[in-house]
């Protein structure tokens, strides 16, 4: 998601939040992570190795760093891939499948922004901003959960109570 600037009630002080995710293939948030906007994204992967191995993970633009995904690779077998900028000198076109499957995890926060107005967000301090977007992230959950076990397509939540 893009980082939103969330005024604190009634001062000028505006809040830059960059939000992360992990998700499975079929859309299942895994993993997430909020931090300052000012904290560059390779910083996640630093704590994100801990957390997980033995995948690989599909990333944007900004995780282009052959030293941090080597690192990745050594210390806990993660592949990272990334697309290439056009304007690269090694630019190669991405992979097909992987256009899909991060298409994938695109519906998911689009389905966060769009149905459960994840960007909008009153909160009037970092834990009351953590505790809706953990809140949220449950309720597309559970909602995906309730389609597996009626045997429908996980990903259309907006049904899901029907």
């Amino acid at each position: 998601l893009h980082p939103k600037g969330i005024a604190l009630h009634k001062t000028a002080t505006i809040t830059a939040i960059n939000f992360r995710v992990v998700c499975s293939i079929k859309g299942i948030v895994h993993s997430f992570d909020m931090t300052k906007a000012s904290v560059h994204d390779i910083k996640y992967l630093n704590d994100l190795k801990y957390g997980i191995s033995h995948c690989t993970l599909l990333g944007d633009k900004g995780y282009v760093s052959k030293d941090i995904l080597l690192n990745l690779f050594e210390t806990a077998h993660i592949r990272l891939e990334v697309p290439y900028r056009s304007n690269q000198k090694d630019f190669k076109p991405w992979f097909s499948p992987f256009r899909k499957l991060r298409k994938r995890v695109e519906t998911v926060f689009s389905q966060l922004d769009d149905q459960f107005l994840l960007l909008r967000n009153d909160a009037k301090d970092v834990k009351g901003i953590f505790t809706r977007v953990l809140a949220k992230i449950t309720s597309i959950t559970a909602l995906q959960y309730l389609n597996k076990i009626n045997n429908r397509p996980i990903g259309r939540v907006k049904y899901a109570l029907s």
